[in-house]
């Protein structure tokens, strides 16, 4: 094995957890990824929190409400592409069960799951509850078993995590670097990759040459 495959390669990941092609960039870079470290490529990303609507409601509400409002006639053929896109990716997508909801509590146990080494499996639970099982990932009870699927301790039951302050500093950073949507991948020192890009791309930026 090579130097360079022995070097951790680090990542940054910039994504919202009710942003579809948030979810598509993560599932097509977490399979590149696993060519990578198949190959004995060490990759350690970070996330950093994103919210599309900070002012989205703590409750939640239909997201076929949000759709119709944002894309009025649109938003069926809108659905439909996106869920045959994610179709080609190996995903199941329900809009129709979705609840958008403000995700600052979502982004609070991604943050904990990052302190314990279980972000990557945080995501994957997150996502796949939101798109997938119409689950309310802003409800704490919610959050707690979705905690526990991924194998993180929530700070409330002693776990090692951030405050709910570190958050939203962390929110106001991406926001002041002047990031306006995601996702957005940083590998290494390498170029920002913006939009769901490829596997191909994801793999082509971890590639053990860079």
């Amino acid at each position: 094995m090579s130097a360079d495959a022995d070097r951790s390669t680090p990542v940054e990941f910039v994504l919202d957890l009710i942003c579809v092609h948030s979810y598509l960039a993560f599932t097509r870079f977490e399979k590149a990824a696993a060519r990578r470290r198949a190959d004995g490529r060490t990759i350690e990303v970070t996330f950093r929190p994103f919210q599309i609507d900070a002012g989205a409601p703590e409750e939640g509400e239909p997201l076929t409400e949000r759709h119709r409002r944002d894309f009025g006639a649109a938003a069926q053929e809108m659905v439909q592409r996106m869920t045959g896109t994610a179709a080609r990716d190996g995903l199941s997508l329900d809009f129709g069960r979705a609840i958008f909801v403000n995700t600052f509590r979502a982004h609070l146990l991604l943050a904990t799951a990052q302190r314990q080494g279980r972000a990557e499996a945080a995501a994957e639970r997150l996502f796949r509850a939101y798109f997938n099982e119409g689950r309310n990932i802003g409800d704490p009870d919610t959050l707690d078993e979705l905690a526990a699927d991924a194998g993180v301790t929530p700070v409330t039951a002693g776990g090692s995590g951030p405050g709910p302050d570190e958050v939203a500093a962390a929110l106001l950073t991406v926001r002041e670097r002047g990031v306006t949507s995601v996702p957005l991948v940083r590998v290494d020192d390498g170029p920002e990759l913006s939009g769901a890009r490829s596997e191909d791309e994801y793999l082509d930026a971890l590639s053990p040459t860079r």
